[in-house]
């Protein structure tokens, strides 16, 4: 059999033999990097490192079978590897079920009115899982939900984990030809809806049957088994379908396994240390993975997830007074009106360990004032529904301190890389879109073949983000791939521009979008929010021109105030918002 072509992608490929001794069987090498006396040197440099690396790996195997006569690869000797991937599978319910186990009576997740502990949150979702059982719902299928956040979300969420289906998680925003798309997408077997998004659900009856979250609902429930339900997921089986937004486009639904979400946990608990005795307080839709990776990763630990209907400063404040908080998540734009609240009410901060995302966008006069209150690391993070916070989740700034650089730092939990358009690793200190593995990856995009073909290349994700790495190791955000200002011939990234804005301290939030031009094909156009109501257009310009260059400078301003902001549920400025107003 002829052997197979050499992987071009690096300057100098070996294939070699390693069953006696590393015998180079043949070699390619790019005679536009390397001279030839070159790779030869390399070759022999290389020789002993080859060597080590086999018989290190002949020591930790055992011994392995002779080819058999077809010509098949050897095989372990008395391994069944069944056996082995039965042994090492994790699912989010046994996880779970082991916290039920050692702390049963531990609360596991309460609301403003009520709360229940492990035992009883176990209970009900079996409960639940029954009735899905009675319903035909099996493994594989999907349950949509259409809800604010409430305990019976989370009790959906474990009821499903006990059978093997699915969740998609809807975004009760959305208009209701998007939501027919997202519902027709993933085609589930029924849709939940609170009383608040009856009528909604109701007029996309046609897609799936509708069931409401109400007190007769929950009552009809106490009469299903509360008895254990067979376990039928596996690591890989989906657990929760979550949309992604994108900023023009009809949402994509990222499909997360068991065992991404239970890796995503892990990550969070080696780059955000946390104890069992730490709430969290789910206040981000639990249709966004913000909220949704970290309750599992709260209820995986034994702690206590607290439901919160929405942001509503009043009610986070007096939240942040009487509970032990791990993570507490503040998006940008809600920093502001939170502080406002905690001030007004003299609230007292009892105990948070970090506090933040996203600090790219949020001015840094505003984390210094956040950190000092709540005597809480500010969390410089980098991630996304398709990784949880994978890449690059490991980073923070200090209490109280005003950032002099917002790079990131790559977690522990997977491996990274930057490349260009040829998926050609790019050289430090240049601009590539990070691709990724690990085992927080989501598996793929569902009924989007086209999408998944795109983005999964070569054995990598690839995530659409720009990034540059320093020197120290250090990831320097960019921008989105998708969203550039081509202007002029040149590629513009709106968050350079926006950075440098928002480091004015007299500026409270900041967006640049593009605008059609007739010569320059695109243009920068800022849309800022003042603090200091004297801060004019040349302030800005002269503060611009000290570190960029011409092209990127904007070519007008709009001052608006900062709530005429258009926001998605999750805080992010929508820019193709403020593109309209533009005309």
């Amino acid at each position: 059999m002829p052997p197979k072509p050499l992987n071009m992608f690096y300057p100098l490929c070996l294939r070699c033999s390693f069953l006696r001794s590393v015998t180079p069987k043949n070699k390619r090498f790019d005679a536009a990097a390397l001279r030839a006396d070159r790779q030869s040197a390399l070759q022999v440099i290389y020789k002993p490192r080859l060597q080590d690396l086999t018989l290190a790996y002949g020591r930790a195997l055992p011994r392995r079978k002779k080819r058999d006569m077809q010509g098949q690869e050897p095989i372990l000797t008395g391994i069944d590897p069944t056996l082995a991937v039965q042994a090492a599978g994790l699912t989010l319910s046994a996880l779970i079920e082991v916290q039920t186990r050692l702390r049963p009576d531990h609360l596991a997740v309460k609301d403003a009115i009520t709360g229940y502990s492990y035992r009883q949150l176990d209970q009900r979702s079996n409960r639940m899982a029954h009735y899905f059982t009675a319903r035909g719902v099996a493994r594989g299928d999907r349950i949509a939900i259409l809800s604010e956040n409430r305990i019976e979300y989370i009790e959906v969420f474990l009821a499903a984990a006990k059978i093997g289906a699915i969740v998609a998680c809807q975004n009760w925003r959305l208009t209701h030809d998007e939501l027919r798309h997202c519902l027709s997408l993933v085609e589930p077997r029924i849709l939940l809806a609170s009383p608040r998004n009856q009528a909604q659900a109701e007029s996309l009856a046609d897609i799936a049957p509708v069931q409401v979250i109400d007190d007769v609902w929950v009552e009809a429930l106490m009469g299903y088994s509360s008895s254990a339900v067979p376990e039928r997921a596996t690591p890989e089986d989906g657990i929760v379908i979550l949309y992604t937004s994108g900023t023009t486009g009809l949402p994509k639904g990222a499909l997360i396994s068991h065992r991404a979400e239970i890796a995503r946990a892990a990550t969070q608990m080696l780059d955000m240390p946390a104890d069992p005795e730490d709430a969290f307080i789910a206040w981000a839709p639990l249709f966004h993975m913000v909220s949704t990776d970290t309750v599992f990763k709260t209820l995986i630990l034994g702690g206590t997830v607290i439901v919160v209907d929405g942001f509503q400063p009043d009610q986070l404040a007096d939240l942040i007074a009487t509970e032990n908080l791990g993570r507490l998540t503040l998006m940008p734009g809600m920093i502001a009106p939170l502080l406002a609240a905690m001030r007004a009410k003299e609230a007292r901060v009892k105990s948070v360990k970090w506090v933040g995302v996203m600090a790219d966008l949020v001015p840094l006069d505003q984390i210094a004032e956040v950190t000092t209150l709540f005597q809480a690391p500010y969390l410089n993070t980098f991630g996304a529904t398709e990784t949880g916070f994978a890449p690059a989740s490991a980073g923070h700034i200090g209490i109280g301190d005003i950032a002099t650089s917002l790079d990131k730092q790559q977690s522990a939990l997977c491996q990274i890389k930057l490349v260009d358009a040829q998926d050609q690793e790019v050289p430090e200190g240049e601009t590539g879109e990070l691709a990724i593995r690990s085992p927080a990856l989501f598996s793929g995009y569902w009924n989007n073949p086209k999408a998944n073909a795109e983005d999964f290349r070569n054995g990598w994700f690839h995530m659409g983000d720009m990034f540059k790495r320093g020197s120290d190791g250090g990831l320097r955000f960019v921008d989105r791939r998708k969203y550039l200002i081509k202007s002029g011939g040149e590629n513009i990234y709106p968050a350079e521009i926006e950075r440098l804005i928002l480091a004015d301290p007299r500026v409270l939030e900041a967006a640049v979008v593009r605008q059609k031009h007739h010569h320059w094909g695109e243009v920068p156009i800022a849309f800022i929010a003042r603090k200091d109501a004297s801060l004019s257009e040349a302030d800005i310009l002269a503060h611009l021109c000290t570190a960029l260059a011409r092209y990127k400078l904007p070519k007008a301003f709009h001052f608006i105030a900062e709530f005429e902001f258009p926001r998605s549920t999750t805080g992010k400025i929508m820019r193709h918002v403020l593109e309209q107003r533009l005309g």
